[in-house]
């Protein structure tokens, strides 16, 4: 006897398609670069600083590297976590302002056929 297929659940296909149109960080066509500019500035910071500040108090290199290191990748998931909020309210700004500018325009589209007709 042939096995059957499960069929595949419509709500969790149109889930995917609706999750790929909504607005969101990884979606926006600037924030994944910036999100990831920030995470290597900030960890690559994180690093430096530690580093610079454990050398100048004396500590053996080994267990200044081992501080640098931990402090990089602390301030690489900091800095994420910071660039990702800062961007989640930037994308909900950007979608205000289209959607502000539609409505005015379309508004304008109005007025200006009410003008036409009444002539």
């Amino acid at each position: 006897m042939a096995e059957k297929k499960p069929k595949k659940d419509a709500k969790k296909t149109r889930g995917k398609a609706d999750a790929a149109s909504m607005p969101s960080v990884a979606n926006h066509p600037r924030a994944g670069a910036q999100v990831a500019r920030a995470k290597a500035w900030g960890g690559l910071a994180g690093f430096a600083l530690v580093g610079a500040l454990s050398m100048r108090a004396g500590v053996p290199t080994a267990d200044a590297l081992l501080r640098a290191l931990l402090a990089g990748v602390v301030a690489y998931v900091a800095t994420w976590a910071g660039a990702v909020l800062v961007w989640r309210h930037l994308v909900v700004a950007e979608l205000r302002a289209v959607r502000s500018h539609r409505a005015a325009e379309a508004a304008a589209r109005r007025a200006a056929a009410q003008r036409a007709e009444a002539r």
